[in-house]
């Protein structure tokens, strides 16, 4: 066995002892890892600050730094996190089917772990506690893989789990970190099906691609964000405004923020207008089709076909005018990766037709993207954003990381 598949086959023989754990200890782990991450922030914020310099020194965005860094405010909201999913119900051992069949037989469906759950994932090192959290706390055992720029962080976060984890009398190999960044350790992972039950990518879109090209391991993709906002010729246009610069500007690096703004020929001199000076105090580069650019002249710089499917991740933002929602729908429909999509109107049948037929794990009116959270969503921390439509579909709480078996009582029927 290779040094992966020990890991791995030691993680897979705690999950069995994970599964049968009950709610209150499960929560007081959860509690008592809360607990060490603030006692222990020092050594995480100095491990943080190793990364966060070689980062800089490799020519990191500002964006994705941001995504990278630790502060003892991100870190307490990290606690809080596992506070919450500690609060929340406990979906093991529900059952949430049982019925007598004219044989006599009892059949039930109860929830169950998924078992091992692998994450791949790059640049954010609450991942790694948000993610082990949620693993903990649904009954599974998790293989966390994050990138080399948060390594050492990663590694920080996960020996303190550990250690909390042996303290509350589970295994401590229900959380285990793969150490190894390269590329081929992360291949040899996506295959170890006998080990791992799901695979859940976290990261840009070539990440993700990669991982659900190369697995063998069932992959859920989640977080790819070319999210969309259309303002629509009912538009409120100072509420569009305020809603397109914070779905951009409030922190352009993740999947939920807008990459292209739609907008109705009829407002569209208007509303740029009241948009623009806002997305001034970002700077935010905007690639425009042949109307906005007549419309922006040297305020905006020409798109070309990629632009209209680029998740950029920073201070860019596409910008396309349409002659009709209809049309609206259509081009979204097209070029978005079914994560968030928003409409800004004030006309209630448009609304319900973009709810109606965008394509989107959420789909919003009058809010910005920036909401499609678990927190914000009332799961608690999430796993990851799910933009496929089976097993799971839009923030992925404790119930998406769950399935289900049959519970059968008999007395003594044959067939």
């Amino acid at each position: 066995m290779t040094k992966l598949e020990t890991q791995c086959a030691a993680v897979k023989k705690a999950s069995y002892t994970l599964s049968a754990a009950g709610t209150d200890l499960k929560n007081m782990a959860l509690e008592s890892i809360a607990k060490a991450l603030i006692e222990n922030q020092d050594r995480w914020l100095l491990a943080n600050s190793q990364d966060l310099a070689a980062a800089k020194a490799a020519g990191m965005r500002p964006a994705l730094l941001d995504r990278l860094a630790l502060t003892p405010e991100r870190i307490a909201g990290v606690a809080e996190g596992l506070r919450q999913v500690a609060a929340l119900p406990d979906p093991i051992g529900r059952v949430d089917r049982m019925e007598t069949r004219p044989n006599g037989l009892i059949i039930g469906r109860r929830r169950v772990p998924l078992g091992v759950v692998a994450i791949i994932y790059e640049a954010r090192p609450n991942v790694t506690v948000d993610a082990a959290a949620l693993c903990l706390k649904s009954g599974n055992a998790c293989v966390l893989r994050g990138g080399s720029e948060a390594i050492h962080s990663n590694m920080a976060a996960v020996e303190i789990m550990r250690k909390t984890l042996a303290e509350a009398g589970l295994p401590e190999d229900c959380t285990s970190l793969v150490q190894d960044t390269g590329r081929e350790t992360a291949n040899e992972l996506m295959r170890l099906d006998k080990y791992i039950d799901v695979l859940i990518p976290r990261g840009g879109a070539g990440l993700i691609r990669s991982v659900a090209k190369n697995a063998s391991v069932p992959v859920i993709r989640t977080g790819e964000g070319v999210c969309h906002v259309y303002i629509d010729r009912e538009a409120d246009l100072q509420m569009g405004a305020e809603i397109l610069f914070n779905a951009k500007c409030s922190r352009p690096s993740v999947c939920n923020a807008a990459e292209c703004v739609v907008l109705h020929r009829d407002i569209a001199r208007e509303f740029l207008a009241v948009a623009v000076p806002l997305l001034d105090k970002h700077k935010v580069e905007l690639r425009c089709d042949e109307e906005a650019l007549a419309l922006l002249g040297s305020r905006g710089v020409p798109a070309t076909e990629d632009d209209w499917n680029a998740e950029y991740g920073d201070y860019t933002l596409a910008v396309r005018i349409v002659g009709s929602a209809e049309e609206a729908i259509e081009f979204i429909n097209a070029h978005s990766t079914g994560h968030s999509e928003s409409l800004v109107t004030r006309d209630y049948f448009t609304a319900q037709r973009f709810l109606d037929q965008v394509d989107a794990a959420a789909v919003y009116v009058n809010a910005s993207t920036r909401f499609t959270d678990g927190g914000e969503f009332g799961l608690g921390a999430e796993i990851g954003i799910s933009t496929q439509k089976m097993h799971a579909r839009g923030p992925m709480g404790l119930e998406e990381l769950t399935s289900c078996k049959y519970i059968i009582y008999g007395q003594g029927q044959v067939r």
